[in-house]
């Protein structure tokens, strides 16, 4: 949804409560991206697609069978996120399968990271690429991020269950490079946001370690966390877009 200064809903995609993979209908969307042309980029989670739709609601490009979980050409398993580049490819984190791959418009793979029967990745729920060329990964069910070069070189990993207080399984959801340098974390069962430098030291947090609340610097399930004007979903950053 679109939604003004006001809370009006000034466009949505999706017949709200139906769930399907028709005309204006999703399954289980986790994530979209209104991109520079003012398309829509969703993470049709449910029907194993990532669609990109214009303002009059047609789905312009997909990538994924629609309804068909695999690891072939054209398929994902339980897709997570997907961020348009500034080649214009979509890098899609393709959690089930447990790889990120970016992919052109013709649907090719062009780079990825981890497969469906590989060990480098368990639940990849997030990924960003970027300025210096680089993939930051949320390995999920690994607990723990990932910062990997374009040889697949994993050349900086921070584990959110190593902490003190932390539970056993936090399974991080999202981690995004600020300007500052730092990485903002939303781990989830531990019921933190956490900023944390490159010395891996945290410089921020939100939330109790694994206490879940309603009240006073209190979490519960914290999915996903950016720093309004410094993060848009496009990456690397692609100007001024207000």
């Amino acid at each position: 949804m679109l939604i003004d200064e006001s809370g009006n809903i000034v466009w949505q995609y999706r017949t709200a409560g139906v769930t399907g993979s028709g005309y204006n209908q999703l399954n289980a969307p986790v994530q979209n991206t209104y991109l520079p042309n003012r398309d829509i980029l969703i993470t049709d989670q449910g029907n194993q697609r990532v669609i990109e739709v214009n303002r009059k609601k047609q789905i312009v490009w997909q990538y994924g069978t629609t309804g068909v979980v695999g690891a072939g050409f054209n398929q994902l398993n339980n897709p997570n996120s997907a961020e348009l580049l500034a080649n214009g490819h979509i890098l899609i984190a393709d959690e089930n399968n447990n790889r990120v791959i970016e992919v052109d418009r013709k649907m090719n793979i062009v780079w990825s990271y981890g497969c469906s029967t590989c060990t480098q990745l368990s639940g990849a729920a997030f990924a960003s690429r970027l300025p210096n060329g680089d993939t930051l990964i949320t390995d999920s069910n690994n607990n723990r991020i990932l910062e990997v070069d374009s040889s697949g070189n994993v050349v900086w990993t921070y584990y959110t269950n190593t902490r003190t207080g932390s539970v056993s399984n936090p399974l991080p959801t999202r981690a995004v490079r600020l300007k500052n340098g730092n990485t903002l974390i939303s781990d989830q069962y531990n019921m933190q946001v956490i900023e944390v430098d490159s010395n891996q030291n945290i410089v921020f947090e939100q939330g109790t370690i694994a206490v879940s609340g309603t009240g006073f610097d209190l979490l519960n399930g914290p999915y996903d966390a950016k720093v309004i004007g410094d993060y848009t979903g496009l990456t690397p950053p692609f100007g001024d877009r207000r």
